[in-house]
C-alpha cells in the first residue's frame, strides 16, 4: 500500500511537493520562460530568477524568467499611466480608476455613460441597460495544419490581436544584511515582472485571459497591455484580477473588466482559437508569440522537436512540478511565459512556459499541451472572480493531507487529488462529514489534483464561508463519489483542536 504518512501537508498552511532533477549534464538547467523581472540586465547576464535549479545538470527555467525592479515599497498614488517600452524607460504600472463626479446632472451622466460603457435601450426611456461589447475571434485556416498555405507573417497578422502582455507587481522580504543583532530587520522590496496572456474569450462582464500560474502567483496588483495597443503613446495598461490558478499545470486565469477596456481597443481584440494539441506530430511547423524581455510582443518560429518531454521545474518556494511537455526549437524566451505556441492554421496548441538553459544548448523551449489543460481552463472561466484574503481570515478546512499522483493513481487504483490523512476534531471537514481515507477531487466546482491546487483556491476565501467539496470516499473495494458543503473554520479554531 501507499505510504501517506510521509511529508503529510496541512490545508491551509505550506507545502512542499516532492520530484525529480533533470540530470542531465553540467551547467545547464531547466528554467520558466517568464516572468521577467525587470532590474540589472547586462549583455552578459544569465540568471533569469524564478524557477531556476541549479542542482541538476542541465536546468528547465520558466521562460518568462522575470524582470525584476526592486527597491523599498513606499505609499503610492494608484494613477492611470502610459506603458512604454522597458528599453527605453521605466515600466509604469497603469492602475485606471474610473473617478466619476457625483452630481446627477444629466452632462456626468452623459460622461459615466462614456468611461462604463452604459447605453440607454431606447431614445426617451429612462430605463437603461449596459450593453456587453463583443470581442471578434482568431478565424483559422481550413485543411490541414501543414498544408493550410498560411505564412507565418499570415499567422501573426490574424493572431497578434489576442496577445497581452502582462505585469506583476509583487513585494517580498529581503534580509537587511547592513544591520548588527536586533538592527538587522528584514525589509519589503517591490519587484515588477513581466509575462504574456491569451484572450480566451469574455463573460458579460469581463474579458478572460489565460497564462501560466507563475507569471501571476504573488502578485499584489496585476494589469495588461494589449498587443493592439503597442506603439500607441496614448495606450495604458489596465488592472486585472485573478480568476483563478491550478499550481500542478501551471495555469491561470485572470479576469479584465470590460467597462474598463476602451472602446477602440475592444474592436481589434480577439479571442484566440483554441486547437487540438493531441494531432501533432513531430516536424510540424509552429510560430511562438509573447512578451519577450517584456519588450513587446515577437515571434519566432520552429517545429515540434518532440511530443510527451517530461520536465521538472521548481518554483520560487522550492516546490515543484512535473508535466509532459511540446518540445520546440522556436525561440521561447524570458518574458515568453503564458504566451501562444500556434499551428499553421493560427490556432493555439501551447502555452509557452520554459526553456532549457545552457551555455551549449539551443533550440530547447517546451509549451504546455493545450489540450491537456482545456478541461481546467474551462474550470477556472467560470470561478467566481475573487481577491485573495488576508492570511488571517483565510478559511481553513482542518486536515492534514497528501497527494496522489497520477502515477500513484495508476499504480494503486486510487483517484487523483488530495487524500486526507487526518482531520481536526470540531473543525470544518469533520463538521462536513469527511474522513480520514477521503481523496479531495474537486472544491467549489474546481477540480484538484494536488495539494497545492487546493491551498491557492483556498487563498480565496474566507473563514465562515461555505463551498461544495467534492470526495471520493473508499468502500467496498472501491471509491464513491459524494459532493458535501463545508462551512470553512478559523486559523485559531484549527489550533485550539489540534
Amino acid at each position: 500500500m501507499y505510504d501517506y504518512e510521509n511529508n503529510s501537508q496541512n490545508a491551509g498552511g505550506s507545502a512542499s511537493d516532492s520530484g525529480t532533477e533533470n540530470s542531465m549534464g553540467t551547467g545547464s538547467e531547466y528554467r520558466y520562460s517568464g516572468p521577467f523581472y525587470q532590474d540589472n540586465i547586462s549583455s552578459d547576464s544569465s540568471s533569469e530568477g524564478a524557477g531556476s535549479n541549479s542542482s541538476s545538470g542541465y536546468s528547465y527555467s520558466y521562460g518568462s524568467g522575470s524582470y525584476r525592479n526592486t527597491g523599498e515599497v513606499t505609499p503610492k498614488k494608484k494613477n492611470k499611466k502610459k506603458f512604454g517600452r522597458l528599453a527605453a524607460k521605466t515600466v509604469c504600472i497603469a492602475l485606471l480608476f474610473g473617478v466619476v463626479a457625483g452630481a446627477a446632472f444629466q452632462g456626468t451622466n452623459y460622461i459615466g455613460r462614456q468611461l462604463f460603457g452604459d447605453d440607454v435601450t431606447a431614445s426617451g426611456s429612462d430605463n437603461a441597460t449596459t450593453v456587453t461589447p463583443e470581442i471578434g475571434t482568431v478565424t483559422p485556416q481550413t485543411g490541414s495544419s501543414q498544408t493550410s498555405g498560411n505564412t507565418v507573417a499570415d499567422i501573426v497578422e490574424e493572431c497578434m490581436p489576442s496577445l497581452v502582455a502582462i505585469t506583476n507587481v509583487s513585494v517580498r522580504e529581503v534580509q537587511n544584511y547592513w544591520g548588527w543583532g536586533w538592527y538587522s530587520q528584514p525589509q519589503e522590496q517591490e519587484e515588477v515582472s513581466t509575462g504574456t496572456g491569451i484572450i480566451i474569450g469574455q463573460n458579460d462582464s469581463e474579458l478572460l485571459i489565460v497564462t501560466n500560474n507563475h507569471v501571476i502567483s504573488g502578485a499584489s496588483s496585476l494589469t495588461v497591455l494589449f498587443s493592439v495597443d503597442e506603439g500607441n503613446e496614448d495606450a495604458s495598461a489596465v488592472e486585472a484580477q485573478i480568476k483563478g490558478t491550478d499550481a500542478t499545470k501551471d495555469i491561470g486565469v485572470i479576469a479584465v473588466p470590460l467597462r474598463e477596456i476602451p472602446d477602440t481597443t475592444m474592436s481589434q481584440i480577439k479571442a484566440a482559437s483554441i486547437g487540438d494539441s493531441s494531432q501533432l506530430k513531430v516536424g510540424d511547423q509552429v510560430v511562438a508569440i509573447g512578451n519577450a524581455l517584456g519588450y513587446g510582443q515577437s515571434v519566432t518560429t520552429g517545429i515540434v522537436s518532440a511530443l510527451d518531454r517530461e520536465v521538472t521545474l521548481e518554483n520560487d518556494d522550492g516546490t515543484t512540478i512535473n508535466n509532459r511537455l511540446i518540445q520546440t526549437d522556436a525561440a521561447i524566451n524570458p518574458g515568453n511565459s503564458g504566451g501562444a505556441l500556434l499551428n499553421m492554421q493560427g490556432e493555439v496548441i501551447g502555452i509557452n512556459e520554459a526553456k532549457l538553459s545552457s551555455s551549449y544548448v539551443e533550440g530547447m523551449g517546451y509549451a504546455i499541451p493545450i489540450s491537456d489543460v482545456e478541461s481546467i481552463i474551462g474550470d477556472l472561466k467560470s470561478l467566481e472572480t475573487r481577491s485573495e484574503v488576508a492570511a488571517e481570515n483565510m478559511g481553513y478546512l482542518g486536515v492534514t493531507c497528501q497527494d496522489v499522483t497520477q502515477e500513484v493513481s495508476e499504480m494503486y487504483d486510487m483517484p487523483a487529488g488530495v487524500y486526507l490523512k487526518s482531520i481536526v476534531p470540531n473543525c470544518a471537514a469533520e463538521q462536513a462529514g469527511l474522513q480520514k481515507g477521503d481523496i479531495i477531487t474537486r472544491f467549489d466546482g474546481v477540480s484538484i489534483s494536488s495539494y497545492e491546487a487546493l491551498r491557492e483556491r483556498l487563498q480565496y476565501y474566507e473563514a465562515g464561508e461555505t463551498v461544495e467539496v467534492t470526495v471520493q470516499s473508499p468502500g467496498d473495494g472501491g471509491y464513491t463519489e459524494k459532493t458535501v458543503n463545508v462551512t470553512l473554520s478559523t486559523q485559531a479554531e484549527v489550533e485550539a483542536n489540534q
